[in-house]
């Protein structure tokens, strides 16, 4: 079993920055992915972001160019720095750690995130 801990969610105006952070509470893929899915009232969750233990990532066409996924093996941590958000940023912010040989989707969830951009 493994659990996902979000942090760094909050209410930030349209243009600002914020920083999520999920730490794994144990790391039971050698070779895995973890990344950042969002979910807005009335719509589907949907990938933001993810990225393999050997650094390749992925990026919604939505959130390229502001959007930064990182990670750190030694700690299990996957972040996602946020930057130039719009209100359609909104969402719960979920973490997912899953095998590379998962279909994205599958795996371990965190808790979710709350990220609010007013206009």
């Amino acid at each position: 079993q493994v659990q996902l801990v979000e942090s760094g969610g909050g209410l930030v105006q349209a243009g600002g920055s914020l920083r999520l952070s999920c730490v794994a509470s144990r790391n039971i893929f050698s070779i895995n992915v973890m990344g950042w899915y969002r979910q807005a009232p009335g719509n589907e969750r949907e990938l933001v972001a993810d990225i393999t233990s050997g650094g390749g990532s992925t990026y919604a066409g939505s959130v390229k160019g502001r959007f930064t996924i990182s990670r750190d093996n030694a700690k299990n941590t996957v972040y996602l720095q946020m930057n130039s958000l719009k209100p359609e940023d909104t969402a719960v912010y979920y973490c997912n750690l899953r095998r590379v040989s998962d279909l994205p989707g599958r795996g371990y969830w965190g808790q979710g995130t709350q990220v609010t951009v007013s206009s």
